[in-house]
């Protein structure tokens, strides 16, 4: 789970507070205090800490809090509140020019992930309509070029780029040109990167920007460097002037410093999030949402979004059809497992549904990405006949299906009981017309 270490030390120490029926000064002291220890463990701003954690004390000892009814989930609430002010208060979407092409130009350090963001917002953007051209301006880096060529053709998104003998003023300003005569709305443009932030790097950068005036100018940062990236994210702009950051690797950021420092010491709002290696593993900052998963809360926007951008409506049609008709089978079960798995990390997708987005009950949870392997090979050690009707899988047959997959009888057993209730359970699912949050979304649980 995005900051599972921050996320539990402050669920432990709200529940503690919200459990209790009256509150005084002293209790939102003690509280605040333990906020505070896990912010700066962090790697949050000692600064922003500082005045976050007096901006919750200003408004918990408050007369509306000490009088509630319920003074501990009135302090919760400000605390959100709070978490989500500093990290922005809103989403801050990309300025789009009402003359296409948006020129979006990702600045950043030598292996924040410039390149990888690059391919990643392309098709963000494909899937919202646009034709978008990516254009390979890092002439330093000797992978970086073919790197964005591979990006692009997985992605079917065309890549402009002149080889690493012209200037990358040259290469952008031909990009342009490119993209106006073949009718591409949005131009990515991946800069090259430095190991540490030097004055040629930024003369570079400075001459790209006055030479094709960006609509957009995003800061690509590796959220795992803490204090670093609001560092960087600092210098960036004090030097070149950003638009927004994008943070990447947050699914392997515990802790969870960079995102709730740059909005407050930076003034730039992060735009976009990393959350895995895989293309799909990225998504726009929503600040209250964050917060949200943050304190434990759930994030059911997120999900719904995920879910529409991971299924496919089509297979899903096919699927309540087969319901209706009791023909689930194991393919069918194996389609729904790949659909999911497509939506991200499990302990992301269970972080954001309302009830289980505590970190108590994600860890009793155990979620295991290997597990979600081991069920993929057994059901594709069976035969065609079994997959259709797993009744027929007698002593023998799970034997031979056990050693197919490299896996034990008690795990094909196991997995046959689970494809017994989870037809059962998808069925009560579909079959609620659309009420509940999984009859919306026919999540492949």
């Amino acid at each position: 789970m995005i900051f599972s270490g921050l996320a539990e030390k402050l669920q432990s120490t709200l529940k503690k507070l919200s459990s209790k029926g009256k509150l005084n000064e002293k209790d939102v002291d003690s509280a605040l205090r333990e906020v505070k220890l896990a912010l700066l463990e962090a790697d949050v701003n000692y600064k922003v800490v500082k005045n976050l954690v007096n901006n919750i004390k200003e408004r918990a000892v408050g007369h509306e809090v000490m009088e509630s009814l319920t003074p501990g989930q009135q302090v919760v609430k400000i605390v959100n509140e709070e978490l989500t002010k500093l990290m922005g208060g809103q989403q801050s979407e990309i300025s789009i020019s009402p003359e296409p092409p948006t020129l979006i130009m990702l600045v950043g350090l030598q292996g924040s992930g410039k390149t990888t963001t690059a391919g990643k917002l392309a098709k963000m953007f494909k899937n919202e309509g646009k034709n978008p051209l990516l254009v390979a301006g890092d002439i330093y880096r000797p992978a970086a070029i073919r790197q964005l060529q591979v990006l692009g053709e997985r992605l079917e998104i065309p890549v402009f780029s002149m080889g690493d003998k012209q200037s990358p003023v040259d290469i952008i300003k031909a990009g342009l040109s490119k993209a106006e005569s073949d009718g591409n709305d949005v131009v990515i443009l991946d800069t090259a990167g430095r190991l540490h932030i030097d004055e040629e790097m930024m003369d570079e950068l400075q001459d790209i920007k006055e030479s094709t005036e960006p609509d957009e100018i995003l800061l690509v940062v590796d959220s795992m460097t803490g204090q670093d990236a609001v560092n960087v994210s600092e210098n960036f702009d004090k030097k070149l002037g950003v638009n927004g950051v994008v943070l990447t690797k947050l699914d392997g950021d515990a802790r969870g410093g960079a995102a709730l420092s740059v909005k407050a010491v930076t003034g730039k709002p992060i735009k976009y999030i990393g959350t895995g290696e895989k293309l799909d593993n990225f998504e726009a900052f929503h600040p209250d949402r964050m917060s949200n998963r943050i304190l434990g809360m759930g994030d059911v926007l997120s999900l719904i979004e995920k879910a529409e951008q991971s299924i496919d409506k089509e297979k899903a049609k096919k699927l309540e059809e087969r319901l209706k008709n009791n023909q689930f089978t194991f393919e069918d079960f194996l389609d729904q497992l790949e659909q999911l798995r497509d939506m991200g990390p499990l302990d992301e997708i269970m972080g954001m549904i309302p009830g289980m987005s505590g970190a108590k009950q994600l860890k009793n949870l155990q979620v295991d990405e290997k597990q979600l392997d081991h069920i993929e090979a057994i059901i594709n050690s069976m035969t065609k006949e079994e997959k259709v009707e797993p009744k027929v899988i007698n002593g023998s047959r799970r034997k031979r299906i056990a050693k197919g997959s490299g896996t034990s009888i008690q795990e094909v057993n196991r997995l046959l009981k689970q494809y017994r209730e989870t037809k059962k359970m998808i069925k009560q699912f579909n079959g609620s017309k659309g009420k509940g949050l999984m009859g919306k979304m026919n999540l492949p649980f």
